[in-house]
């Protein structure tokens, strides 16, 4: 493969050169020798006085509270002005440090509090009360490459702080945000431990990319590729270890990634620790799971009357066994996390340790997490070189049953039929189905190491200029077994398939920040480099025949007996991509009013040919804090600002090399000819793939014109975004129209076709604080939204097959002009003739139901997504509770398309009711794929609930060894209410075809449970 680069990027060997001379030199950019001389003998007379007064110390105690509710505050920071002496409340809000003398100022701070300040004096008790900060305004938010507050924000950006996390059972960072943010749609399209979570921010814009956005952990960009096995490869960071999330949802927040914003940014910051200030914290819980709902299959009682009345033939062997309820199990989950951190003078650091262990409903899943994590930041040269460095290594464990078959068995399995012999064992059948044995006899085994760091040194060249360097690399490698024991009955032979992936990723980026402050001018500039290399290798072997016995073979795989390469050819793949990037971002604010944000990123892409290699993606918004003027200064509001924005960002999601001609050698008459007229063929060598070096970015244009609004005092906030996001240049493999193209497909930009995505978004947030104490918040967002395909040359692209018997290969949904993606296009179902036999409206009127018949019967993709977010808190007790819906939205149902008809039920197979909903029904009707298994998804669900209580250390005599107790329960999945009557409606079995992403099927999904967790959170 062509490389980008072949040695260090420009920007990394400059800045390198520019650290060493500096290290070097006499630092008189920075300022004079003789100020730095002096300083530092300043620092020295301070370092004796304070020495020789610590005879005379002063121990200063008191009560940090809220000033509205006079709770007390837990884990507000305490400390000495000037110095890095400090501590934290306890659970009672009271803290305890010691000042030098009776001039030292003690500075207070909470998030979303007021700081204050207090001179000392001759007091030994000072109790303080924080006031809230009006809408919170001067919050942190993370925003790639840097920081702003919240007030200074042009772009759709929206931060979460750990507190505002759900709670519960968290394998990967989507769930702790699902319902939390307005325009951001996360989908838990299965039960499963571990499972792939189907996150979007305002909705999909490709046809092959799906709608994953780019996840940022500490600074390092992760890729989305699978780490190997089939569980979420975002599963390696321990929920306890983050500090924020920060969700960039428009161009103009996004655009400083380039190609990588296209589905939007997740930046996602770890703790760090507070020099001054040691906290050493356990956080355990028990999780409890049970299945929330089963499928309505009937009873023994119910299958017997049911296959005599539709003439059936029953084989009734005198048992009554709920398939379901042997296939599921209660499920226990605990979690264990152990952190600590602090720091002196000039080294800070965070370190945890967490153990995951977590069953799922099903037998034989499981997924168990051993995470370690370390943050250091180190300064250095009188505080002008800081370093930070971040380590997390994770081990993962999972086990899978064989999840299609063991559903697809228990609920169409005879009722009738004992599950166990007299011995204790999954009774076999010769001619019946007991789903206990392929449980028995399957297992899928996935264990992955994974590493990420990364080290950051930031150099202050000036006062005013700041170099950074951050080189990161994440390296995960990965087993997988798939074993398939041998067995007398049923007949199988065994097999053994065993797959490694390694995948690395590596980042180098240097960038220079510049800042530029005036009376009421600020101005700060960025400018930057990145390079980033991932490599994955994947392969594989297997081994079929076993010998009867008590050895597995994932344990001894030489004991299997077939060695030929007929059905055992090993296999293996890999692919290198290489993205350079060059970027700025300048940020102006003028008299804290008027607010400008440019931003232009340079990508270029090893995965495109030499003609369209790079692609540029600019931004520009702007915000106008109304609130600043002198006209509404004294009306209800606190904050009011208006902004707008404007950018574009790209997509590079395709496969590696395609841009490049592919060959393919063999022998067969088609690749070659003979050349005697008798014996075989040569070897010959044909075209698989003809070079395309004009294939260029995806790219997606959004606008986005926003209001932010606080009134009376902060009490009732809000957000109002209007969205508008162009995808055009399509990505796409299509049939070439040159019948002598030697190729059957090719790789090509799609000339005009676009997707778009527009909507509407509104946030807001009621807060209320009664005399009593009483603290109420109630929040909720909504989101409207539409997606249309237009331009499209092709009638329809298929993106959803349908499984089982006589459905194999079906189309269910697709992309279609003028029509969201994710539509369903079926033959309409209008009932049955005179015989029994279905029958379907004929669109074209040509007498025969055929493809052409097929039309667009709504969407996967909801149009409203609607969330309600409430919490109470009063003295020690505090109640959190999460609602989250959408609705416009349906669902096919493959697995009643597939298995709950009258056919099947005359057979002697279990269904559902749904089978004999149709008296005048055939029972040799077929059931092919049609809008009669086509069904209403919406729903609203109680997500989460939380009730806590932080006990009072001291009332019970241990608060000098234990600073806080917090007891809590949290219950997940608690209800859903919705029409549909699969497991559950939010669901997305992935039935791609060619890598084009499927929408709203539900095909033998893993079926969701109701969690109950009982947690325990010590502070020492």
């Amino acid at each position: 493969m062509k490389q980008i680069y072949s040695s260090p990027p420009p920007l990394l060997r400059i800045g390198a050169l520019l650290l060493a001379l500096l290290w070097l030199s006499p630092p008189q950019v920075y300022g004079q020798r003789a100020e730095l001389a002096s300083a530092r003998d300043s620092d020295t007379r301070s370092h004796t006085t304070s020495s020789s007064k610590k005879a005379v110390d002063i121990s200063v105690s008191g009560r940090v509270t809220d000033a509205g509710t006079n709770d007390p505050l837990v884990g507000c920071t305490v400390v000495v002005k000037g110095t890095q002496r400090g501590t934290n409340t306890d659970a009672s809000g009271n803290y305890t440090i010691t000042v030098p003398n009776e001039s030292s100022v003690l500075v207070f701070g909470y998030i979303g509090y007021e700081k204050q300040e207090v001179a000392v004096g001759s007091r030994s008790t000072i109790n303080i009360s924080l006031k809230t900060e009006a809408s919170n305004l001067s919050q942190v938010v993370v925003i790639g490459y840097g920081s702003t507050t919240k007030k200074d924000m042009t772009g759709a950006v929206k931060s979460l702080k750990s507190t505002d996390f759900n709670q519960g059972i968290i394998n990967s960072p989507e769930q702790l945000l699902q319902g939390k943010v307005a325009g951001v749609n996360v989908v838990s399209a299965s039960g499963e431990p571990g499972a792939n979570q189907n996150i979007s921010i305002r909705g999909p814009g490709g046809v092959r990319t799906g709608s994953t956005p780019l996840f940022v952990l500490d600074g390092m960009a992760l890729d989305n590729s699978s780490t190997g096995g089939a569980i979420n490869p975002l599963n390696f960071l321990n929920p306890q270890d983050i500090e924020s999330i920060d969700v960039l949802k428009d161009a103009s927040a996004t655009a400083i990634y380039g190609s990588r914003g296209a589905n939007g940014v997740i930046l996602i910051t770890t703790k760090k620790g507070k020099a001054g200030v040691s906290t050493f914290n356990y956080n355990g819980s028990l999780g409890i799971s049970n299945l929330a709902r089963a499928l309505p299959v009937f009873t023994a009682d119910e299958f017997r009357k049911q296959v005599t009345a539709v003439g059936g033939v029953l084989e009734d062997r005198g048992a009554s066994t709920d398939w379901q309820k042997e296939i599921t199990r209660t499920a226990y989950t605990q979690n264990h996390n152990l952190s600590f951190g602090g720091g002196a003078d000039k080294l800070s650091y965070y370190a945890s340790v967490g153990v995951q262990k977590q069953q799922g409903i099903l037998k034989n899943s499981d997924l168990n997490r051993y995470s370690g994590r370390i943050n250091v930041t180190q300064r250095f040269l009188e505080d002008r070189l800081t370093l930070d460095v971040n380590l997390n290594a994770t081990y993962t464990q999972n086990q899978r049953p064989p999840i299609v078959s063991l559903l697809g068995g228990a609920i169409s399995a005879n009722p009738t039929f004992p599950a166990y012999d007299d011995k204790g064992e999954p009774f076999q059948y010769q001619g019946g189905t007991n789903p206990l044995i392929p449980l028995k006899l399957e297992k899928d085994i996935t264990t992955i190491n994974r590493v990420i760091a990364n080290i950051s040194p930031s150099f202050k060249i000036t006062k005013d200029l700041v170099y950074k360097l951050n080189i990161g690399v994440d390296n995960s490698s990965s087993v997988r077994d798939i074993q398939l024991l041998s067995n007398a009955v049923p007949q199988v032979d065994g097999r053994l398939e065993t797959y490694h992936t390694y995948n690395r990723n590596t980042l180098v980026e240097n960038y220079f920040t510049y800042t530029l402050t005036r009376s009421k001018s600020n101005l700060t500039a960025l400018l930057g480099h990145s390079y980033q290399k991932i490599f994955v290798q994947g392969r594989n072997t297997s081994i079929n025949k076993f010998p009867l016995g008590s050895i597995e073979p994932i344990y001894n795989p030489g004991i299997g007996q077939e060695l030929t390469l007929v059905n055992n050819r090993p296999g293996g793949f890999a692919l290198e991509n290489e993205l350079q990037s060059f970027f700025s971002r300048v940020n102006y604010q003028y008299n804290d009013k008027y607010l400008l944000t440019a931003t232009v990123r340079a990508d270029g892409s090893s995965k495109f040919g030499a003609n369209n290699k790079y692609g540029i993606f600019p931004s520009i918004s702007a915000g106008w804090r109304l609130s600043e003027e002198e006209f509404l200064k004294s009306g209800p509001f606190t904050d009011l600002k208006l902004r707008a924005g404007w950018g574009k960002t790209g997509n590079q999601e395709i496969p590696s090399k395609i841009t490049q001609a592919l060959f393919t050698s063999q022998v067969s008459s088609s690749t070659s000819y003979p050349l005697l007229p008798t014996g075989p063929y040569p070897a010959g060598t044909s075209y698989s793939r003809l070079a395309n070096p004009d294939i260029q970015w995806e790219v997606s244009t959004q606008t986005d014109i926003g209001l932010d609004f606080s009134l009376f005092n902060g009490a009732l906030s809000g957000t109002l975004d209007y969205f508008n996001k162009v995808s055009n240049n399509i990505l796409l493999e299509v049939i070439p129209a040159d019948p002598v193209q030697p190729a059957g497909t090719f790789w090509t930009n799609v000339p005009d076709m676009t997707i778009v995505n527009k909507g509407v978004e509104l946030e807001l947030n009621y807060r209320y604080t009664a005399a009593n104490g009483l603290r109420f918040d109630l929040g909720g967002n909504v989101t409207f939204i539409n997606n249309l395909v237009s331009n499209s040359p092709y009638s329809v692209i298929p993106s959803g097959s349908a499984s089982g018997s006589g459905l194999t290969s079906a189309t269910i949904n697709g992309y279609i002009n003028e029509q969201p993606i994710g539509t369903f296009f079926l033959k309409e179902f209008t009932g049955f003739n005179d015989k029994g036999i279905n029958t379907f409206r004929d669109v074209d009127g040509d007498g025969i139901i055929t493809d052409k018949d097929r039309v667009p019967m709504g969407t996967a993709l909801p149009t409203r997504q609607y969330n309600l977010n409430t919490s109470l808190a009063y003295k020690g007790f505090d109640l959190i509770v999460n609602f989250n819906g959408v609705a416009g939205n349906k669902v096919y149902d493959n697995t009643a398309n597939a298995n709950f008809y009258k056919l099947r039920l005359s057979k002697g197979l279990n269904t559902t009711a749904e089978a004999i909903a149709f008296p005048d029904e055939s029972i040799n009707n077929s059931a092919p794929v049609s809008s009669r298994y086509l069904k209403d998804g919406a729903f609203f669900r109680l997500n989460n609930l939380s009730l806590g209580y932080n006990l009072n250390t001291k009332a019970l005599g241990v608060d000098r060894w234990i600073s806080g107790i917090r007891l809590s329960a949290t219950g997940q999945n608690l209800f859903v209410i919705t029409n549909y009557d699969g497991y559950d409606p939010e669901v997305n079995t992935d039935r791609t075809i060619n890598g084009i992403s499927s929408y709203g099927i539900d095909y033998l999904s893993y079926p969701k449970a109701r969690t109950l967790v009982l947690g325990l959170n010590l502070t020492f």
